[in-house]
């Protein structure tokens, strides 16, 4: 079936965070791109519970900048403002490339798994820019998409043969998506090949760090979603 986009995802700041330095309120970004990111990115285009997005490779256009800022988030303990210093990626642009397969944890909807009609809607979506607003890595930095052919814009990296950024957070577990009762992360070590990365799957991450017991919520014909005879009436 017809199940693959790739898009160019823009943005005058991004900041894909480390979990290790959000401890203090403080946040600083990768300097690349999260897999759990881009895969927010794809489903602020277009996402429902009977599909699944998989990114499978991201290439870096631009340079790999930071820029610093001081911050006054909420204290939510004290009340009033607090000072913590954010680091953010400046100028960013990305090709990104992505599928979507069928959430066969979800059984529920199998009728919904109609070949065709959620890629037509996602690349509609696509050309209007997300169904959603876009941001990269958090909801401060704004961010635009648009289609394109993978590889088809110049990469200041093309010629860099191989950069390695160490141990790297890749994306949660959910359970809606694994079928277990519990929140998992997932953590990965990238490799950057002439300024592309390539995703592994996500089960195919070795490192997984258990958060807490989570179940997953079941849509019921009727009740919190629409039966079948009423979403063909409105499809």
């Amino acid at each position: 079936m017809n199940n693959s986009i790739s898009f160019l995802v823009h943005g005058r700041y991004a900041l894909f965070s480390d979990p290790v330095t959000r401890i203090g309120g403080e946040k600083c970004s990768y300097h690349i791109p999260t897999y759990e990111a881009l895969k927010g990115i794809a489903k602020s285009i277009y996402w429902k519970p009977t599909l699944t997005w998989i990114i499978h490779a991201v290439r870096i256009l631009k340079p790999i900048r930071t820029q610093t800022k001081g911050m006054k988030p909420l204290n939510y303990r004290s009340g009033g403002n607090t000072l913590s210093i954010y680091s953010y990626l400046s100028e960013v642009a990305y090709e990104v490339s992505a599928y979507f397969e069928w959430n066969l944890h979800r059984p529920e909807l199998e009728h919904d798994r109609v070949d065709g009609k959620h890629y037509e809607i996602a690349k509609r979506m696509l050309d209007r820019g997300g169904r959603q607003d876009i941001f990269l890595g958090t909801r401060d930095c704004q961010g635009y998409v648009e289609p394109c052919r993978f590889g088809e814009h110049d990469s200041v990296y093309a010629d860099l043969p191989e950069l390695t950024f160490g141990l790297m957070f890749h994306g949660f577990d959910y359970p809606d998506e694994t079928g277990e009762n519990e929140l998992r992360a997932r953590f990965w070590r990238p490799v950057m090949h002439n300024g592309v990365v390539q995703f592994p799957r996500p089960e195919e991450c070795e490192i997984r760090k258990y958060i807490r017991p989570m179940e997953t919520k079941r849509f019921t014909p009727g009740g919190n979603f629409s039966g079948l005879q009423e979403e063909a009436i409105i499809l």
